[in-house]
């Protein structure tokens, strides 16, 4: 999917994380914060990275501040970040579909 518009999913709440996509031109460019970094940073970057790569999505800079969410919560937040920045959230889309 090509990120076409800036798109924001998610909150700054305890145990939820806000996820920022914005178009790119050099890869994927991630920009992570997280109240857990030293303890799940990797397991972060992971989580995001792949989802991205499921979605087909090659371009973007992508922000992350997370406030302890859990895996689950990580892909569906990048997941609607990513529909509503190519303009998908708007059309009829079997959520939780493309992310396994």
């Amino acid at each position: 999917m090509e990120i076409l518009k800036p798109a924001i999913a998610g909150t700054l709440e305890s145990s939820d994380a806000q996820v920022t996509v914005e178009p790119g031109d050099a890869g994927i460019e991630l920009n992570l914060q997280s109240s857990v970094m030293n303890q799940y940073g990797r397991q972060i970057k992971a989580t995001v990275l792949e989802t991205l790569e499921r979605l087909d999505v090659a371009n973007a800079r992508v922000t992350v501040v997370d406030k302890g969410a859990l895996d689950c919560t990580l892909k569906a937040r990048v997941e609607c970040a990513v529909f509503r920045s190519c303009g998908k959230s708007e059309a009829n889309i079997p959520w939780g579909g493309a992310v396994k």
